[in-house]
């Protein structure tokens, strides 16, 4: 179960360690496990070898031999009626399923959209045991509280579609939530000459948004830090709205008297393309986030300008395989992973699912 080398070139077995040393491969085992049961005398002659050499275990191997499992857990809001949510699964399960045969099994805990909920299944998480866990923190003071704890486990963490870089020594797959509103400004600016009035339109679901995580705020700020910066772009005017999602009748025409550009620095672009289609309103720029099925039809339809994707199906594969080489192979692996920003229009949105 261990393969040694030396100048990189030649290979030596634990056959060939008990040989060079004389004793027995079972005390070279023994030796390398820390068993005990050996002399002084042999652990030296093979440490030395072993110094000499260099080794690295194989890590695959052991586990396949001792039939070892490993079972990771999956902390996430409910995806039921919610497409974004929905997607992240099918990545984890796609992992999952390609390392089943390596002992790796995963357990789903999901939360409502309250912090009740939230607290109630952390509470839950935090009394299992698990080699590994990947958590999406949605509340972020609720979020931190269950971190602070459960980094005691000292097991491995990944963080997906929100970071908390205030929690040191855990890992996060996602978008750079900054450099998206940054793109987004610069998508909605594009060939703009004259001045110009945006709305950005904050569409929350009827939660305690104000303990949401700061996603919204990285976008927003970066958002205006393009134009900031663009001191050559035409004068930009901007109003912020907020509303609720599953409320009704929250957007009215009088918001868009004037406004040329709409911001939507979330996934629920669609309640907005809805309504300027729907009341014939013409010539708003909108640019929004991800390729739900309702934002993709109005894409099509040339409502919408641009979608800024950040592949949640993707993180939630990469999650779990972060895990699987942290917690299975135990190899180094970057804990910052930084999602591609990937620009999708009108003329490319048909390659995508």
């Amino acid at each position: 179960m261990y393969t040694l080398f030396k100048n990189k070139s030649t290979i030596i077995t634990i056959k060939k360690i008990a040989q060079i040393a004389n004793v027995s491969v079972g005390t070279v085992d023994r030796i390398i496990h820390n068993r005990g049961q050996v002399t002084e005398e042999n652990i030296e002659k093979v440490n030395a070898i072993i110094k000499e050499y260099g080794y690295k275990k194989n890590i695959f191997a052991s586990n396949l031999a001792f039939n070892k499992k490993f079972k990771f857990a999956v902390f996430l809001p409910k995806n039921k009626s919610i497409e974004y949510w929905q997607a992240p699964i099918i990545g984890i399960k796609k992992a999952a399923e390609e390392l089943t045969k390596f002992g790796v099994t995963v357990d789903y805990h999901f939360f409502d959209y309250n912090t009740a909920s939230f607290n109630k299944t952390a509470k839950k998480i935090l009394e299992l045991d698990y080699e590994g866990l990947l958590f999406a923190p949605i509340f972020y003071e609720e979020s931190i509280s269950f971190l602070t704890e459960y980094k005691k486990k000292n097991i491995p963490i990944v963080l997906i579609d929100s970071n908390l870089q205030e929690i040191e020594d855990i890992a996060y797959i996602g978008q750079d939530s900054y450099q998206s509103g940054y793109l987004g400004g610069k998508l909605l600016s594009y060939g703009i000459k004259t001045e110009s009035n945006v709305l950005i339109l904050k569409i929350t679901r009827n939660i305690e948004s104000t303990t949401r995580t700061n996603v919204y705020l990285q976008r927003i700020e970066g958002f205006y830090s393009y134009f900031k910066d663009k001191t050559h772009l035409p004068k930009f005017n901007f109003t912020e709205v907020s509303i609720k999602y599953d409320t009704e009748n929250q957007l009215t025409t009088t918001m868009f008297e004037g406004i040329d550009c709409v911001f939507v620095p979330n996934s629920r672009i669609y309640v907005v393309a809805k309504f300027i289609k729907e009341n014939t309103l013409k010539g708003i720029r909108i640019v929004g986030y991800e390729l739900l099925k309702q934002n993709l039809e109005y894409l099509k339809d040339g409502v919408i300008d641009f979608l800024i994707h950040q592949k949640p199906e993707d993180q939630g594969y990469l999650g779990i395989n972060h895990l699987y080489k942290k917690s299975v192979l135990k190899e180094p692996v970057e804990d910052l992973q930084y999602m591609p920003l990937e620009i999708i229009v009108q003329e490319n949105c048909t390659t995508k699912k």
